[in-house]
């Protein structure tokens, strides 16, 4: 059994996304070393998360929802840093991808990575470009898919081998140093379909409607609240709009990311600019069927 990496993550009922998590990381590290919090107990993530280990939790209603949950996470995260050298913790409709390129698996890349650091891929959202994209996804996501645009929001500080404090949202921890390897990116999937995502955020909209407060109030993303939420289909045919970059090089990405890195105010964490690019991309070949 394997000691070099774990993965954690949150859920209550996304199964699509539950799915791609546990296809992903359970093949990858074992479905032994996968950590599931069942937000609620739901029945449908105990069955899917069969194999991982299941940590049922209440799902009342509560306000500061994203403060107590990160907080666990947080918790959660140092906990299983006694025993694993590398904790992978984000949520679950994000995935730390290794390029194909680097002709290894992303447990063997984490076998041979220098320890006491906290590693921040770059952020890379997959969108569902509905004017070009009609085939459905079934047993994997990047194939069906194949664009994606810049994300600096989802560039985030997931994968810790150092005692750390990660800030609400997993945007930010506290160390001072900033590592961007250039094989490591973050897929974000909420967009990766225009059917899954209509029904995503009809089950978000519920949950805050059950909470019955304000955004401030409650501590939970803006993005959960029906008036933010918009036109579904003009969201994604958006997409089409976005200027395409040639090729499949994000050094100067990386290097801002640096440039940038700077104290959070007084707050104890850091943080590098996350300027909106507006751009997207295709990913290479090399990426079909990553997940």
């Amino acid at each position: 059994m394997q000691s070099t990496a774990a993965a954690l993550t949150m859920v209550r009922d996304d199964a699509f996304f539950l799915k791609a998590w546990l296809r992903h990381y359970g093949g990858i590290l074992g479905r032994e070393n996968c950590y599931v919090v069942n937000h609620g107990r739901g029945d449908d993530v105990a069955r899917l998360a069969e194999g991982c280990n299941i940590i049922g939790i209440p799902g009342d209603p509560h306000k500061n929802f994203d403060m107590k949950r990160w907080r666990m996470l947080n918790n959660l995260v140092q906990g299983l840093r006694c025993y694993y050298n590398h904790v992978i913790v984000g949520d679950v409709d994000e995935l730390v991808v290794l390029d194909p390129q680097a002709g290894m698996s992303l447990l063997e890349y984490l076998e041979t990575a220098k320890p006491r650091r906290v590693l921040t891929p770059v952020g890379l959202e997959v969108v569902h470009r509905i004017d070009e994209e009609d085939q459905p996804i079934e047993d994997c996501i990047i194939g069906p898919r194949r664009h994606v645009r810049l994300a600096p929001h989802y560039s985030k500080p997931c994968i810790l081998s150092v005692g750390d404090k990660i800030a609400r949202g997993g945007h930010f921890t506290q160390s001072s140093k900033l590592f961007t390897p250039d094989e490591l990116y973050l897929f974000h999937l909420k967009f990766c379909d225009f059917g899954v995502y209509s029904a995503a955020m009809d089950q978000r909209n519920r949950v805050t409607a059950e909470l019955g407060g304000a955004v401030r109030e409650i501590a939970i993303g803006r993005h959960w609240f029906a008036e933010a939420r918009g036109e579904d289909r003009a969201v994604f045919e958006a997409f089409a709009d976005l200027k395409v970059v040639p090729g499949f090089d994000l050094a100067s990405v990386r290097q801002h990311m640096h440039a940038t890195w700077k104290p959070r105010g007084e707050t104890g964490f850091w943080q590098f600019d996350r300027p909106d690019y507006a751009v997207q991309l295709r990913l290479p070949d090399r990426f079909v069927g990553v997940i």
